[in-house]
This record gives structure tokens, C-alpha cells and sequence, in this order.
């Protein structure tokens, strides 16, 4: 088993937290763990991103090398865009339609969103919808954790497991509310895929 992810988004909207679940989800189930990030400026919107790699070997390296991973998570859609050289040609970009427009000549979205349309495999929600109907805009990181868990090879209860841990310090009711944002990006990313 092998899964080589990219994720990526602006600072504050969680791309680490999203990193760390996959990790201690990977964790959990035995898998060997990689990962490296790049903080942004994140006062100011700046890019973030983080390589997660999981495997039943060894794994050489923390970086993913162009072409080479099997998903991009993005929690901004232009972000997403940025990253499409690491995609692999069988690889799946999963990303939220939620603009984070931080820059003056921030393209259309409209432009934005068929740039990604026009990748075969592709999801796009709007992760920040979803998260305001369940009653806080701070879970679309785990909306769009679980429109992309339908690509990584580990167990859902993993994946639960894993959100318990990482908010375990901020009671039930946050644990509660984020395993019902997964579960919505989840059954958003399905209802994506299903064909017309």
C-alpha cells in the first residue's frame, strides 16, 4: 500500500490539522508515516502546503516528487490549482469551490472551477456550505477531509479515530461536530461522483 498526498490551501483553514489526522489515522493502522510542511504567511492569507506520505514500506523521502501523487486535497480552489504538476496521471485532485480571494488579480471563479472540471478526476464542493449548515464555518477542513477520505486506503473508523485524537482536548461537542463535517464532506464527494 502506498498513498502520496498533496495538501494545500492558505493559512488558517487547517491544512495541518487535516495533515495530522491522515498521519495518526496512518499511524493507527501500522503504516509507515512521512511528512513535511511549508508554512505560509498566515496572517496575511499565504499559501500553505504539506506532503503526507503513508506506506507499508519504508518510504526514502518526506517529499513528493512531480507526478507523483495520488491526491490533492485542497481547501482553496486556486491553490489546488498550483499543485497539479505533483498529480499523477491517474490521480485525484479533491478540492473545495470556497475562494479565499487575498490577492487583487485573484482569476475568476468561474474561470477557476472549469480549469478544474476539466481534470478527469476531479471532486470540487463547497466545503465552507457545508460546514456553516452543521454550525461552523472553522470544520470546512474536515468537510473536505472527508470528500477526499474516499481516496486514501485506510479504514473510516480510522479516520474517526483520528479526529477524536487531535480534539480530544477541546471536549465532545467539538469531536462530535467535526466527525459530523466528515461525514458530510464524505457523502457530498459520493453524491460528486455518482453518475448523472
Amino acid at each position: 500500500m502506498k498513498s502520496d498526498i498533496i495538501l494545500a490551501g492558505v493559512g488558517g483553514q487547517g491544512i495541518l490539522s487535516i495533515a495530522n489526522i491522515i498521519g495518526l489515522s496512518a499511524l493507527s493502522e501500522n503504516l509507515q508515516v512521512k511528512q513535511a510542511e511549508v508554512h505560509g504567511m498566515s496572517q496575511r492569507g499565504g499559501a500553505v502546503q504539506a506532503h503526507s506520505r503513508l506506506s507499508s514500506s519504508p518510504i526514502s523521502s518526506d517529499l513528493i516528487p512531480f507526478g507523483a501523487a495520488d491526491l490533492i486535497i485542497s481547501v482553496e480552489p486556486m491553490e489546488s490549482l498550483r499543485y497539479l504538476p505533483y498529480l499523477s496521471e491517474k490521480g485525484y485532485l479533491v478540492t473545495s469551490s470556497s475562494a479565499f480571494i487575498n490577492i487583487p488579480n485573484y482569476p475568476k471563479p468561474e474561470d477557476i472551477e472549469k480549469e478544474i472540471k476539466s481534470h478527469k478526476n476531479h471532486v470540487i464542493i463547497d466545503a465552507d456550505a457545508l460546514a456553516k449548515e452543521l454550525g461552523s464555518i472553522r470544520s470546512s477542513n474536515m468537510v473536505m477531509l472527508g470528500a477526499a477520505s474516499l481516496f486514501i486506503p485506510l479504514k473510516l473508523q480510522s479516520f474517526l479515530n483520528g479526529i477524536t485524537q487531535l480534539f480530544s482536548r477541546k471536549g465532545k461537542e467539538v469531536i462530535e461536530l467535526n466527525h459530523k463535517a466528515f461525514e458530510a464532506g464524505r457523502e457530498a464527494s459520493n453524491n460528486y461522483l455518482k453518475p448523472i
